[in-house]
């Protein structure tokens, strides 16, 4: 796949929740954050929504079945139904399916979500590798999951049987900090079999399909917080990210950004979705948004002037992103960011 490097975040000059049909929203850090509502995600998803704009949930979590998730929307003052959620679960079942006959039987090493979703294909899920699985299946389970679980994949696995997982993310936040995911189980598995899984989740195209597929997006716009799985999903699926600033991403991690990890937009919060985006334009040796100005030096980012927190750091990723090319940034952003307050 051939794209351009983005060397800047881009300008909009109509609400970004008009100019796509479709938001395909991560979870997690984006919507909510240990199960409560995100300030301002309410009430800027009701707006979106009044204008005219599906939105979508997409989640890398497979334990959840979509009528959990919804409900859970719901009760947050977000009216949802399962329909509007597409899981990792869900993208990894028709995987499966595409690969073996209807009525197979697949191990699954996950949670309840893993078992609706393959349901929904005609897939029988099963516990044991002395069930005859053709397939294992592995997903985030919960805190609880046992060691005999993993134990059960690495004995079907050894059998030639072949291993699929939901998705691969080291880490999970939860209420009191961030927690083993389910890719820290699927390194488990991995180094007691040697073998490699196919995975369906964010960042990779089934996930990318499977919500295409399931929403009928025509302009979407995807949303999230994390730069290797929502935003390189979208450099992925060849379409426009906005990055919200509310989950895991800080401004660091954002100029240091490859091309794969660079959004289209960036914004504090869903409030982002309401409006349109400033320009950021060249101004002699650097780049201008609002009223900042940003240059990269010998050894560091440069910031001149003052506004807008966020205008200062799109300016920067311009000269970070400019500077890099089709590389990571390793000039020191710290004092300019340390301006800007973040």
């Amino acid at each position: 796949m051939s794209q351009t490097v983005r060397t800047r975040p881009e300008g909009s000059g109509q609400a970004l929740s008009e100019a796509y049909d479709t938001a395909l929203l991560d979870l997690d850090g984006v919507v909510y954050a240990g199960g409560d509502a995100i300030a301002h995600a309410v009430d800027s998803l009701a707006t979106a929504r009044a204008g005219g704009m599906h939105l979508a949930y997409v989640t890398n979590n497979a334990l959840r079945t979509p009528d959990a998730v919804a409900g859970h929307l719901t009760e947050l003052g977000i009216p949802t139904v399962a329909s509007d959620v597409i899981t990792s679960a869900q993208a990894v079942a028709r995987l499966i399916s595409e690969q073996v006959p209807a009525g197979s039987r697949v191990l699954v090493i996950g949670g309840e979500g893993l078992r609706v979703a393959l349901r929904e294909r005609g897939l029988e899920p099963v516990d044991s590798a002395e069930d005859e699985p053709v397939a294992v299946v592995q997903g985030y389970g919960g805190p609880d999951l046992t060691w005999s679980r993993f134990a059960e994949a690495c004995y079907a696995i050894a059998r030639g049987v072949p291993w699929f997982a939901s998705n691969t993310d080291l880490t999970i936040p939860g209420a009191r900090g961030i927690a083993p995911g389910n890719g820290a189980a699927v390194e488990v598995v991995r180094i007691a079999t040697g073998a490699e899984p196919q995975v369906a989740g964010k960042p990779l195209p089934p996930m990318h399909r499977e919500t295409i597929l399931r929403t009928g997006a025509e302009r979407p716009l995807v949303v999230g917080d994390r730069l290797d799985t929502d935003i390189e999903g979208a450099f992925n699926g060849e379409v426009d990210s906005l990055l919200v600033l509310t989950g895991v991403t800080d401004g660091a991690q954002l100029l240091a950004a490859p091309p794969r990890h660079r959004p289209t937009y960036v914004d504090a919060d869903l409030r982002g979705m309401l409006t349109g985006q400033p320009e950021v334009v060249e101004a002699g040796d650097g780049f201008r948004c609002g009223g900042w100005t940003a240059t990269a030096g010998a050894d560091a980012l440069e910031l001149t002037g003052e506004g807008e927190a966020l205008d200062g750091l799109r300016a920067l990723c311009a000269a970070a992103w400019t500077a890099a090319g089709e590389g990571v940034c390793e000039l020191d952003g710290g004092k300019a960011l340390a301006r800007l307050g973040l």
